[in-house]
C-alpha cells in the first residue's frame, strides 16, 4: 500500500466519520468550513452513488475522478469544488479546476454507463444551470448551458447518448445527444416515475413510462416516445386514475396500485400486455406491497397484510405476474433512514434461486435459506466448532445461525453481508453465535465450498471480493483507527495479516475496481477527526507472479442438504484450487448444465392451493377448485388444475411432469349462475333524457351462447341472442322520472338465472312496502338504500321455517388471529364450518344452516332445519329436531368438530349454548311460521340475524342504519330508506 501524494487534495478535505449518514463537522483552514466527503463509485452496472452533500468518485479503466466540495456552515451552502483526475489507479492525481472553470461549482458526477469514456458534470444550480461533458475519460470539457434546473439523471441502459433529466420543478426532459439539447417531454410528473422501456425483446426502446399529474390532481400512467409526447401522440395503458407515486416499470412487467372501497388494487401488465388484477389468496387483505424481484419471467413480492405491523409475506407469481402463492409468512421489517421499508430478505448473487430471510416466529428471528426461490425453505445450521476449535452444540430445528441480512447504506463498506455473481460459492455475513439470547456474539461467517460454513472473525469485518472472489479482503468494523487487514486466497479458510498504512487510519471506506477483474483497491480515511482526509492505494498484483491456466481449476458442484439437483438442473462450477496462487482475471462461469428429471419437489402448490405437512397441495378453505374462469366458453378448452404448477425458471424435464401439468380441457356447458346488472359508472341515480350504460356479468356460464333479455322497467325491453351486442354495455335513454325496477334475464339449454336493478331517475317518494311470504323455504331478497347522494344495492338469501332450533357456536382462539371481520370472509367460514358438521355428525347438509356473526370474538349461529325425507314429507315435530340437536351438541363436546383454516392451522368448533326458536320475537301476538333471515349489508360489513313469527313484514320498521359517507360525529338523525324486492325461489 502507498499513501497517495496529493497535498491540494489534503488541503481541501475535511474529515468525515461515517460516509453516506453522517457528514462531521470538521476543519479546514477556516472558520467554521468544512469540505464534506460525497465519492460515488460508478461499478461495471453503472449505477451512481452518492453520500454526504460533497464529492464524486467515478472510475473508467485505469482512470479515477474525484469531486469534492467545501461546504460553509456559516453560508449554508457549498462555496467551492475541485475535480481531481487519477489516470494511473490513483497513484497520483491531477486538479481539473481549470478545465472545468476556476469559479465553477460543481455538484454531480456521472459516468455512461454504456460507454465510461463519456462524462458528464452538474454545476450548482443555486449559481448556476450548466452541464460539462468529456467523451474522453473526464481530460476534457465543453460547457453547455441550461434553462432547468436538473433533479436527476436516468441513462438509457443501451443507448449511450440517450439520457432523462427531471427538474426541481418536476418536468421531465430528454435528450438523444448526451445532454447537448434537451427537449420537454411532460409537465407534473412523479418524482422517480420515469422509466425507459426494458423489454426483453428490446422492443421500442424509445418509449418513456411516465406516472404525471392530471389538472385535477389526480395520476395516470402515460407512454410516449422520447422525442414526440404531444397529448396527440401519448398513450395511456391503464384505463382510470392510479393512486400517487404507484407506477413501477421493471423489465418486462409494469405495475400500478388503485385504492377503492378503502382497500388499495393492484394491476400488472406483462409484455405490455392489456392490465390484469393482481390474484393474492383471498384473504391475505394487503396494506402495502413491494416488488423484490421479476427475474426470470416471474414476480417476487413482499407483501403486508391487515394484521401485521412489522413483518412482510414473501409470494411469488406465474410468469404473467396475475397469481401468486405464498413463499414465506413473517418476514422481519424495519424502517430505512429516509423512512424506506427495509425487508430481511437477500438474493445471493450467482445462484440461481437462493434467497436468504429472517423470520420472525414466536417473538424470535431466524435465518432461512431457500435453494428453489421460495419452494422450500431451511434453517442455517450453525458451524460445529468456533474460532478456537470448541465444539458448538447446536441442533436443528432447536437451535441454527441467525445471519444479518442489511445491505449496507454506504457505497463503500460491504454491509453485514456480501456475495458476487463472479463466486458463487462464497457467502460472507454478519452473524450470531447459536446460544441464549444474552450470550449472543456477532462474528462474521463464510459459507464456502470449502468450509461448508464457519466463522472467520469474531468481530464483524467489512469483506471486500478481489480478483473474481479469488482474493478476499477483511477489514474490522470498529470506530477505532486501524492499520492492518487480511488476505485470504482460499474462499477464507485461512487468513493473513498485512499493514496497508503505517500510522493508524480511521477508514471510512474502500472501494474497488469495476468488475472485480483487477486487484487494486483504495481506501479513504483520516488520521484524527481534525484532520485531513487520506486517500491510500493498496495493489496487490505483487503477490501473483503469473495469471491462472486450466490446470489450476477444479470443478465444485453446488448441493442443497445433499441435493445435487437444483432449480431441475445440475450446474458444476470452475472453481481455483486453494493451493494454487494464481491471478484469475476474467470469470468463466459454470462449466457445465445439465437438466434433472422432475420430481414433486420441482413444483410448487398452484393458485388457492396450499401445501400441508404431508408435502399435498389441497385447497385453501375459500378456494373452489371446480369453479371455472368467467372467460371459459362452451367449445373452448382452459388448463384444469392439478393443484401444482412447476416452478418458474426450473429447467426440469420429464419425471412426474405429465402428472402435475395443468391439463387443457374442453369447457363444459353450464347454466348461467351469479349474473349481476350494474351501470358502468357503478351508480344507481342517472339524469333524464342522457344515456344509461348497463353492464351484464356472469360468474358461472357462458354469455356468449346465451339469450340475454333486458327490462328497463319503463315498458321498453330488448333481447340479444350473444355478447357482442352487450360487451361495450347495454345503453338506454330515460325520458321519464321515476324508480325503474331493471330486470335482466340470461338463459340457455341447461338453465337460467336472473338479476334486477332500481334505478333512480329521480329522487323517489319515499314510501313503506309490506309483503306476506306465503310459503316456507329459501327466499331471495333485494334491498336498496338511499340517504343523500348515496344509493347502494344487495341482494341476500331469507330462509322462512315454521320450525326451528338455534345454537350458538364458538370457536379456539386462533381463528381470531385470521378474521378480518368481512362479510366475504364469514361467509366462506360458514361454508367451511357447515361442511365440519356434516362430516362429523352424518347429518344431511340440508338440515344445517351455519352463519358467523360479525365482530370479535369469532362466533356463528347454527339454524337446526327441519327433517325432510327423500319422499319430500315434513317431519315438523319437535322431537325431530331435538334428536338432530343432540347428535350436533355431543360431537361439538366431543372436539370432533374442527376444520383446518391453513396448514398447521387447526380450528375447533364448540357449542356455546341452545335455544329454542324464535331468538327474536318483534311481534309476540302474531301466529304462523316463523322466518330466518339473513341480511349482509356489504357497505357497512354488516351481518344481521332476524326471526319472525309472522309472515308479513314492513320495511319502515326493519333496519335503521348510519350513513356510510359521514363522519362518525355527524352520524346521528341520518336515516336510511330500504326498498325490498323480495321473490320466493319456491
Amino acid at each position: 500500500g502507498e499513501h497517495v501524494p496529493t497535498p491540494a487534495l489534503a488541503s481541501a478535505l475535511a474529515g468525515a466519520s461515517h460516509l453516506g449518514s453522517l457528514c462531521k463537522e470538521g476543519s479546514s483552514g477556516r472558520e467554521g468550513s468544512s469540505s464534506l466527503p460525497a465519492l460515488g463509485f460508478w461499478g461495471a452496472e453503472g449505477m451512481a452513488m452518492a453520500g454526504c452533500p460533497g464529492g464524486h468518485r467515478g472510475i473508467v479503466a485505469a482512470v479515477i475522478l474525484i469531486l469534492t466540495k467545501l461546504y460553509d456552515y456559516n453560508l449554508g451552502s457549498i462555496t467551492e469544488s475541485s475535480l481531481w483526475r487519477s489516470t494511473d489507479y490513483g497513484t497520483t492525481y491531477e486538479k481539473l479546476n481549470d478545465k472545468v472553470g476556476l469559479k465553477t461549482i460543481l455538484s454531480y458526477l456521472y459516468v455512461c454507463p454504456t460507454n465510461k469514456r463519456k462524462i458528464m458534470l452538474l454545476t450548482d444550480p443555486e449559481v448556476e444551470s450548466s452541464l460539462l461533458i468529456s467523451s474522453d475519460e473526464g481530460a476534457t470539457y465543453q460547457k453547455y448551458r441550461l434553462n432547468f434546473y436538473i433533479h436527476s439523471l436516468l441513462f438509457h441502459p443501451k443507448q449511450e447518448d440517450w439520457i432523462l433529466a427531471y427538474s426541481q420543478d418536476q418536468k421531465l426532459f430528454s435528450s438523444v445527444e448526451f445532454g447537448r439539447r434537451w427537449l420537454l417531454l411532460h409537465e407534473g410528473v412523479t418524482p422517480n416515475r420515469f422509466y425507459w422501456s426494458m423489454m426483453g425483446n428490446g422492443r421500442e426502446p424509445d418509449l418513456v413510462h411516465l406516472e404525471a399529474r392530471t389538472v385535477d390532481g389526480h395520476a395516470q400512467y402515460i407512454t410516449c416516445k422520447m422525442q414526440n409526447c404531444s397529448e396527440a401522440t401519448r398513450s395511456k395503458p391503464f384505463p382510470g386514475y392510479i393512486d400517487h407515486n404507484s407506477l413501477i416499470v421493471q423489465g418486462d412487467y409494469v405495475f400500478v396500485q388503485l385504492t377503492s372501497g378503502g382497500r388499495p388494487h393492484y394491476y400488472v401488465s406483462y409484455r405490455r400486455s392489456p392490465f390484469a388484477q393482481m390474484k393474492l389468496p383471498k384473504y391475505s387483505l394487503p396494506k402495502d406491497m413491494h416488488v423484490i424481484s421479476t427475474d426470470e419471467n416471474q414476480v417476487f413480492a413482499a407483501v403486508q397484510e391487515w394484521n401485521q405491523n412489522d413483518t412482510y409475506n414473501l409470494y411469488i407469481s406465474d410468469t404473467r405476474g396475475v397469481y401468486f402463492t405464498l413463499a414465506l409468512e413473517n418476514v422481519k421489517s424495519s424502517q430505512g433512514l429516509e423512512g424506506n421499508v427495509m425487508i430481511d430478505l437477500y438474493e445471493v448473487a450467482g445462484i440461481k434461486g437462493m434467497f436468504l430471510a429472517n423470520k420472525k416466529i414466536d417473538n424470535q428471528v431466524k435465518t432461512f435459506i431457500t435453494y428453489n426461490k421460495g419452494r422450500d425453505w431451511s434453517l442455517l445450521q450453525a458451524p460445529h466448532t468456533d474460532l478456537r476449535g470448541n465444539p458448538i452444540h447446536c441442533l436443528l430445528p432447536y437451535c441454527s445461525l441467525h445471519l444479518h441480512l442489511k445491505v449496507s447504506d454506504n457505497p463503500y463498506t460491504s454491509g453485514n453481508i456480501a456475495s458476487r455473481d463472479t463466486a458463487p460459492s462464497i457467502i460472507v455475513a454478519s452473524g450470531m453465535k447459536p446460544f441464549k439470547i444474552a450470550l449472543f456474539d456477532v462474528q462474521t461467517w463464510t459459507n464456502s465450498g470449502v468450509c461448508g460454513g464457519c466463522w472467520i472473525f469474531e468481530e464483524e469485518h467489512s469483506v471486500l471480493y478481489l480478483d473474481q472472489g479469488g482474493v478476499l479482503v477483511a477489514m474490522k468494523h470498529t470506530s477505532l483507527p486501524i492499520r492492518h487487514l487480511w488476505l485470504s486466497f482460499d474462499e477464507g479458510r485461512s487468513w493473513s495479516k498485512y499493514s496497508f498504512t503505517s500510522l493508524p487510519l480511521f477508514v471510512d471506506g474502500v472501494l474497488g475496481e469495476p468488475g472485480e477483474e483487477t486487484l487494486i483497491m483504495t481506501v479513504f480515511g483520516h488520521f484524527s477527526h481534525r484532520s485531513e482526509w487520506q486517500l491510500v492505494k493498496v495493489d496487490y498484483k505483487s503477490i501473483f507472479d503469473r495469471r491462472c491456466e486450466e490446470e489450476d481449476y477444479r470443478p465444485w458442484q453446488l448441493h442443497s442438504q445433499g441435493e445435487a439437483c437444483i432449480m431441475g438442473a445440475k450446474r458444476i462450477y470452475r472453481k481455483r484450487k486453494s493451493e494454487k496462487k494464481c491471478m484469475q482475471g476474467k470469470y468463466a462461469g459454470a462449466m457445465t448444465s445439465e437438466p434433472c428429471v422432475c420430481t414433486e419437489a420441482d413444483f410448487d402448490c398452484d393458485y388457492g392451493y396450499e401445501r400441508h405437512s404431508n408435502g399435498q397441495c389441497l385447497p385453501a378453505f375459500w378456494y373452489n377448485p371446480s369453479s371455472l374462469s368467467k372467460d371459459c366458453s362452451l367449445g373452448q378448452s382452459y388448463l384444469n388444475s392439478t393443484g401444482y404448477r412447476k416452478v418458474v425458471s426450473n429447467n426440469c424435464t420429464d419425471g412426474v411432469r405429465e402428472r402435475y401439468t395443468a391439463k387443457p380441457q374442453q369447457c363444459p356447458g353450464k347454466p348461467p349462475q351469479g349474473l349481476r346488472i350494474l351501470t358502468a359508472d357503478g351508480r344507481l341515480t342517472a339524469q333524464q333524457g342522457l344515456n344509461v350504460t348497463f353492464l351484464v356479468q356472469l360468474e358461472e356460464g357462458d354469455l356468449q351462447r346465451s339469450l340475454i333479455q333486458v327490462d328497463f322497467g319503463d315498458g321498453i325491453a330488448v333481447s340479444y341472442a350473444n355478447l357482442s351486442s352487450t360487451e361495450d354495455g347495454i345503453k338506454h335513454i330515460y325520458q321519464n322520472v321515476g324508480i325503474f325496477r331493471v330486470t335482466v334475464l340470461v338463459e340457455n339449454s341447461l338453465g337460467s338465472d336472473s338479476a334486477v336493478l332500481y334505478l333512480h331517475v329521480t329522487w323517489p317518494l319515499l314510501r313503506s312496502i309490506t309483503f306476506t311470504f306465503s310459503v316456507e323455504g329459501m327466499n331471495t331478497i333485494t334491498v336498496q338504500v338511499s340517504a343523500g347522494n348515496t344509493i347502494l344495492q344487495d341482494t341476500k338469501t331469507i330462509a322462512v321455517y315454521e320450525k326451528f332450533q338455534s345454537l350458538r357456536l364458538s370457536f379456539s382462539p386462533n381463528l381470531d388471529d385470521y378474521n378480518p371481520d368481512i362479510p366475504e370472509w364469514r361467509r366462506d367460514i360458514s361454508r367451511v364450518v357447515k361442511r365440519a358438521l356434516v362430516e362429523a355428525t352424518g347429518i344431511s347438509s340440508k338440515h344445517v344452516l351455519v352463519a358467523v356473526l360479525p365482530g370479535l370474538p369469532t362466533s356463528a349461529e347454527l339454524f337446526i332445519l327441519p327433517y325432510q325425507d327423500a319422499t319430500g314429507e315434513k317431519k315438523r315435530t319437535a322431537a325431530n329436531l331435538e334428536q338432530i340437536s343432540e347428535t350436533l351438541i355431543q360431537k361439538l363436546n366431543q372436539n370432533l368438530v374442527h376444520f383446518e383454516l391453513k396448514p398447521g392451522v387447526r380450528i375447533l368448533v364448540h357449542a356455546a349454548h341452545l335455544t329454542a326458536a324464535p331468538l327474536v320475537d318483534l311481534t309476540p301476538s302474531h301466529s304462523g311460521s316463523a322466518m330466518l333471515m339473513l341480511l349482509s349489508v356489504v357497505f357497512v360489513g354488516l351481518a344481521v340475524f332476524v326471526i319472525y313469527k309472522f309472515k308479513s313484514f314492513a320495511t319502515e320498521n326493519l333496519l335503521t342504519l348510519p350513513s356510510p359517507s359521514l363522519p362518525c360525529d355527524e352520524r346521528e338523525g341520518n336515516n336510511f330508506r330500504l326498498f325490498l324486492s323480495p321473490s320466493c325461489s319456491t
